[in-house]
């Protein structure tokens, strides 16, 4: 499956499965998710740095768990990263929720769930695209694998779940780990 034949959902339904953001903080983008239900696909766009919250260590402009991907169990699912900071290198990868977080990069807990140079980071504008099945079942977290990066609240979380019918983004309460 190329980008170029990746089937989207009605833009319709995509909006209907998509939370609002409430209260303060940023808003969720739909076109951030699409998926197809009939094979089971789904393509979310991970921005590193979009805002200058927190020193532009967020991902998509959320950090410290503000923002969760909720993918139904199985899925095939790919997660885009580009990195929008100007300034600093920036990954990412699907880890085990810690506490206290790392400080440098971990073992993934999915796998193939990871961007090239953990350690050191894609520079400003740089892309690459994770490609796994959303298994198993869980609650994980999105980090930023630059030593310090995600222990400072550049992580997301993302659940696998065996009930959702659909993707969807939530906005969530920010909890420091």
């Amino acid at each position: 499956m190329t980008a170029r034949s990746f089937a989207y959902a009605p833009a319709v339904l995509l909006a209907l499965c998509i939370t609002p953001s409430t209260g303060p903080g940023p808003d969720i983008d739909p076109a951030w998710l699409s998926f197809d239900t009939p094979a089971k696909t789904t393509r979310f766009q991970l921005i590193a740095g979009l805002t200058g919250l927190n020193g532009a260590l967020n991902f998509n402009g959320f950090r410290d768990g503000g923002l969760t991907l909720v993918v139904p169990l199985g899925w095939h699912t790919e997660i885009d990263f580009r990195n929008h900071d100007g300034m600093l290198p920036h990954s990412a990868e699907i880890i085990a929720p810690e506490t206290p977080l790392p400080v440098q990069p971990v073992s993934p807990a999915i796998p193939r769930a990871f961007t090239l140079k953990l350690t050191e980071g894609l520079m400003s504008e740089a892309t690459d695209t994770m490609r796994f099945t959303a298994q198993p079942a869980g609650e994980y977290l999105i980090f930023c694998a630059v030593p310090g990066h995600g222990a400072a609240g550049m992580w997301i979380r993302l659940s696998v779940s065996a009930t959702a019918a659909a993707p969807t983004l939530l906005a969530t309460a920010a909890t420091s780990h």
